[in-house]
């Protein structure tokens, strides 16, 4: 298995990354997509990215990620905002999380820079 720099257990990683888009869409976000990009970062396991419906949800969903990774002994590493929340950034290292207001993901198209990466299934069964 290709691995980055992480130190973390492979399968625990997955598991937090999957738990961390199944609340993105537990908490109503659209369009959620989960990226395996492990030896194609160098600074990352994963990244996900889910589009918001509104300022008020997106905050609230960037806050939700940090208290499943706080609660699983994995707190963010850094959290940013844009000046009008239309781009949330969660960083928790082996898993970045990429929150969009419609436009704005459609604009920095983040999921065309990770074209290689493999997409991850995280659906409950």
């Amino acid at each position: 298995m290709i691995r980055t720099r992480s130190k973390g257990d492979p399968a625990t990683v997955l598991a937090f990354a999957m738990d961390l888009a199944r609340s993105c869409v537990d908490d109503k976000c659209t369009d959620v997509v989960l990226l395996d990009v492990r030896g194609l970062s160098q600074v990352s396991d994963y990244v996900l990215v889910a589009t918001g419906t509104s300022e008020r949800q997106m905050k609230s969903v960037a806050q939700e990620l940090e208290d499943v990774g706080k609660e699983r002994g994995q707190p963010p590493y850094r959290s940013t905002r844009d000046l009008g929340t239309t781009w949330i950034c969660v960083d928790f290292v082996d898993v970045v999380c990429h929150l969009f207001e419609p436009d704005q993901r459609a604009y920095y198209d983040i999921e065309s820079l990770w074209s290689e990466a493999k997409p991850v299934d995280f659906q409950r069964t």
